[in-house]
């Protein structure tokens, strides 16, 4: 449960980057530029956590889709596979080590992450305060923190490059911290239907809020 959490969060914190009004500076220069006229995207992610201790964990990559205005699909590819779809209703999250689907309602708390300023520009002023944090690493950075009364992090940094958004570093309440590096942008993609709707594999164990299908009466 903690890694859907977890991996539910960073998938839609990549709908968030597209929202920031406020902040004056070369990031929001380069944010500009790289949220204009955008309202899907595709790329590749690699991914490392490092503990509160400063210890750094397994680093795992995969590929990530985002459509507003609350789509998103995030596979991890290696070292394991799991796949999260947000479908706009529900979140779910397959692992297929453990053959299980776990599903849960998609509520606010995406609302307050920093992927979903990727797509929509129009909350971030309301969900976050936004301040420039200069240079470092080769990239110009955004510092996002949450307005929220029971924020899911710290704060997030959004790191720029001339061609977008090419880096994410944020820190969670428990004081772990997660880096994550984008390549492979494609603006616009033509995304079929089908990735963001789940169907849960034959034989895996489904547990969660599943959504209720009703059947109309049958007409004589």
């Amino acid at each position: 449960m903690k890694r859907f959490r977890f991996a539910a969060l960073v998938a839609s914190l990549a709908l968030l980057v597209c929202n920031v009004v406020q902040a004056a500076g070369p990031a929001r220069t380069r944010l500009d530029a790289f949220a204009q006229g955008l309202h899907a995207i595709s790329g590749n992610f690699t991914q490392t956590l490092t503990n509160a201790d400063g210890q750094p964990g397994q680093t795992s990559h995969g590929t990530l889709v985002l459509e507003a205005p609350r789509q998103f699909r995030w596979d991890t590819l290696a070292p394991y596979k799991q796949t999260i779809v947000a479908d706009g209703s529900r979140v779910w999250m397959y692992d297929p080590e453990l053959e299980q689907v776990t599903v849960r309602k998609q509520d606010t708390e995406e609302a307050h992450s920093p992927l979903t300023v990727l797509t929509d520009l129009k909350q971030l002023d309301n969900d976050f305060k936004v301040t420039e944090q200069g240079e470092r690493d080769g990239l110009v950075w955004l510092r996002l923190t949450s307005t929220s009364k029971d924020p899911q992090f710290e704060y997030a940094d959004l790191g720029f490059d001339a061609n977008g958004l090419a880096r994410m570093q944020f820190k969670d309440q428990l004081g772990s911290t997660t880096d994550i590096r984008f390549s492979n942008w494609q603006r616009n993609p033509d995304i079929p239907p089908r990735d963001f709707n789940f169907t849960p594999p034959k034989g895996a164990d489904v547990i969660g809020d599943l959504p209720v299908i009703t059947t109309q009466p049958l007409k004589n």
